[in-house]
């Protein structure tokens, strides 16, 4: 049998199932002696090759560009990740990738993986992809949002180069989420075709471990507490000598526990337990500890193979009281994530996508993420697990349930979801049903196989309907509501839980109300100070009754769509915009942090007196969002007004929203300055200019310095502020922008300030293989030039 005809034992492998973090994933530095003498084994060679850079990218070609004699000279080379289509920050048209694609490059297998099996390991391909290595055309995968492998051994010989062609198909195909007879515009966000993850060369032994699942038990009881162990071996065929795992805990450089087990040669599964652990740091939203597992599998007497997965221990429970972290009650508070980024669709590096996770927690700070609607990034996940920001992961889909190939592939992918994240602290919950979907028997289906995968984490599924009969069908063990309901006052009014279900509100406020409503930066004060009002107001509500778990916001961030209520292709439901810039909207979530840690002080306005401002400011409900205990408010320092949180509304919000009559006479410009204080103590002070005459132009990097790898990229973000810093809202005009240095701009030049209420933002890519400093300058009429500097650092070369 061919190596390239996956034999049954080498299904996990080619699933992806971890496969894509073996060797790259385990520590090095370690000195731990091997069992009974003998290699350090994690001194074995580390074979991974990364396939991100050097990619001809051919474009919509005839099937001959997937063969060797192809001459790709004359196309443009890219590196990963990569949209087949230039995209700008709107205006997105399904029709300019519903086509398929051709990315070319040479791969050289290492000299020294002779006896080895090589793989090639892909992160993710939008919407299928279809692989040809030396003219070879490999098993077609289908679905754009989990890894997939494909073994070359035979195709590649040991030291030798190939050509790998991967051909990308962009059209609407019968594939979750998609499939609808309705076309891309049926489904809430749009997919841009691409190779829009990480690609990658990995040898492995004869026999290696194809997955390992470290899942800690008992976490809570010192005297049980443990890990339990499950690898999944893979062999090419069988072997003579004895094979033995170790596995081993480590926090850090100190090895906390080991266990040995010797494997029969034919064994596809096998089990350790890790115990004796003594005290460990349990891992929470605050103090996110983590530790590592390490599985090292023996042939005889040599480590052949190691692969390694980071852990956290906490117990994690939805009940009918809410949601309990590590025996106590947490309230979370959350946002709906997308995966999509301006000017690149999905195909972000893991830099960008990391931050997503940091401003989420940190900024936003949000205890609790849903990847809506489909898993998300590793990188994004990998931050999740660091920054103590947990995790609703559910499977590819939106409301269409298609045929039974369909359904069969949404199991699939079910499955490989859990596989590859299955191990991570931050995941607390699966999504085993396609979001607000009706009931159908795949949705039990996928809760058996997600269950037979992962019995230790609760499941759900978004609904958006709560008849008797809807709640009596579901089979998940938390109850997740898409709440968009409206009060006879017309704000959010949330339902009532499901009595004796744990229960969460997955989905609120929106483009409140009932999806009519954009916000976006050029719509007038009154609808953006509407945004941040109504989910304070969600959130409020919520913390009022310990039954609900929690509201998961929608959403983060605006998105690409072309269903129900868009405005150029876009949906601006986010209380940051697309370009992760906060709206107004997003003060409330700002203001949700201990005074301690960080003194918060932020209007759900802007102090503007311009063109499209209100010339009498913001009015008699100016809201400010803030932790203090109170605020003194100073118009040209003359004291104004004393303002406190409002409780009588917004009562068991941990830090609700203050309100002020801030009407001033028209034609005047006064200065606020606002005070914050907690108790007697003066911790946080603001100005805001009514004077347009000290404004400037800013440009501010989210990273000073990056990585010449031809794929790290940071955000730019410009915009007009005032002499205090405060942002000026609506300005129009130009941005012009002009890079000297090893990158390039990766965005629109120049820019319609106006277009987005007067801020924007590009991401600044590294060109690949130099250091050096790039310079970024932006210029707007009537304004002083703005730069920033970024420092780039070569590469670091490969481990030996």
């Amino acid at each position: 049998m061919r190596r390239t005809e996956l034999s049954r034992r080498r299904l996990l492998a080619a699933t992806g199932s971890g496969a894509l973090t073996g060797w790259a994933a385990a520590g090095r530095g370690h000195a731990a002696p091997a069992p009974g003498g003998g290699p350090d084994p994690r001194a074995i060679p580390l074979n991974d090759v990364p396939l991100n850079d050097g990619w001809r990218y051919v474009g919509a070609a005839g099937a001959d560009a997937r063969l060797p004699g192809f001459d790709d000279t004359g196309f443009p080379e890219v590196s990963l990740p990569h949209t087949a289509v230039p995209l700008s920050w709107r205006r997105w048209d399904p029709a300019d990738w519903s086509d398929r694609f051709v990315y070319r490059r040479r791969v050289t297998r290492p000299a020294d993986t002779r006896g080895m099996r090589v793989f090639l390991d892909f992160q993710g391909v939008l919407t299928s992809a279809g692989v040809t290595v030396e003219g070879t055309d490999l098993p077609p995968h289908v679905g754009g949002y989990l890894p997939f492998s494909h073994e070359v051994t035979d195709l590649l010989e040991p030291g030798g180069t190939g050509l790998v062609a991967v051909t990308v198909d962009g059209t609407w195909q019968d594939v979750p989420p998609g499939g609808s007879p309705d076309g891309p515009d049926a489904i809430d966000f749009l997919e841009p075709a691409g190779l829009t993850r990480e690609v990658a060369l990995r040898a492995v032994p004869e026999t290696f471990l194809s997955d390992v699942w470290a899942a800690p038990a008992d976490v809570l009881d010192a005297d049980r507490r443990r890990v339990e162990v499950t690898c999944a071996l893979d062999a090419a065929g069988p072997g003579d000598l004895p094979l033995r795992l170790v596995a081993r805990l480590w926090d850090g450089d100190t090895r906390i526990a080991e266990s040995t087990r010797e494997v029969p040669a034919d064994a596809a599964l096998a089990t350790l337990t890790l115990g004796d652990l003594g005290p460990v740091r349990l891992w929470d939203v605050v103090r996110p500890a983590l530790y590592q597992v390490e599985v090292v599998l023996f042939v005889g007497d040599a480590a052949v193979h190691r692969v390694a997965r980071r852990i956290g221990f906490r117990e994690a429970r939805f009940e009918a009281d809410g949601f309990h972290l590590n025996g106590e009650r947490l309230r979370l508070v959350g946002l709906n994530r997308h995966e999509l980024f301006p000017y690149t669709g999905m195909a972000m590096p893991p830099r960008v996508q990391r931050r997503d996770a940091e401003f989420l927690r940190h900024e936003l700070n949000c205890a609790l993420v849903r990847c809506s609607h489909y898993p998300q990034s590793e990188a994004f996940l990998d931050a999740c697990d660091e920054v103590g920001l947990l995790v609703f992961q559910e499977l590819p889909g939106w409301h269409y349930i298609g045929g039974a190939a369909w359904q069969d592939r949404a199991v699939a992918m079910a499955e490989e979801m859990v596989r590859r994240d299955r191990s991570r602290p931050s995941v607390v919950l699966w999504g085993t049903r396609i979001n607000e979907s009706v009931d159908s028997p795949l949705h039990a289906r996928c809760e058996r196989a997600v269950k037979a995968l992962d019995p230790t984490r609760q499941t759900t599924g978004a609904m958006n309907l709560r008849t008797e009969e809807e709640i009596a069908g579901f089979d998940h063990d938390v109850f997740s509501f898409n709440d968009y309901q409206v009060g006879p006052d017309e704000h959010v009014s949330l339902r009532p839980p499901v009595e004796g279900r744990p229960y969460l509100v997955s989905e609120a406020v929106g483009q409140f109300p009932r999806f009519r409503q954009h916000y976006r930066r050029i719509d007038d004060l009154a609808v953006q100070q509407r945004q941040c009002v109504e989910h304070a107001l969600a959130h409020a509500q919520a913390a009022a009754d310990d039954r609900y778990a929690g509201v998961v916001g929608w959403a983060a961030f605006d998105y690409p769509s072309r269903h129900g209520t868009v405005y150029e292709a876009l949906k601006w439901s986010g209380v940051a915009d697309v370009f992760r810039v906060p709206k107004p909207g997003a003060a409330i979530y700002q203001a949700q942090v201990d005074p301690a840690v960080r003194p918060v002080l932020l209007p759900a306005f802007h102090w503007d007196f311009g063109p499209g401002s209100p010339a009498e400011g913001p009015g008699p409900d100016a809201v400010i969002c803030s932790n203090c205990d109170r605020l003194e408010i100073y118009l040209d320092d003359a004291h104004h007004a004393t303002v406190h949180p409002d409780r009588e509304r917004f009562g068991e919000l941990r830090h609700p929203p203050s309100f002020a009559d801030l009407s001033v006479p028209g034609g005047t410009r006064p200065e606020l300055r606002v005070d914050g204080y907690v108790g007697d103590r003066l911790v946080v002070s603001r100005r805001f200019s009514g004077d347009p005459a000290g404004d400037t132009l800013s440009l501010v990097a989210d990273d000073a310095e990056l990585v010449g790898d031809g794929r790290d990229a940071t955000r730019v973000v410009f915009r007009v502020v005032d002499a205090h810093g405060a942002p000026r809202p609506y300005v129009s005009g130009d941005v012009a922008l002009a890079l000297t240095g090893p990158g390039t701009v990766v965005g629109d030049r120049p820019f319609p300030l106006g277009d987005n209420g007067g801020v924007g933002a590009v991401w600044v890519r590294t060109a690949s293989g130099g250091g050096g400093d790039i310079h970024l300058t932006a210029r707007l009429a009537g304004y002083p030039e703005a730069a920033v500097r970024i420092a780039v650092t070569p590469p670091a070369p490969p481990p030996a």
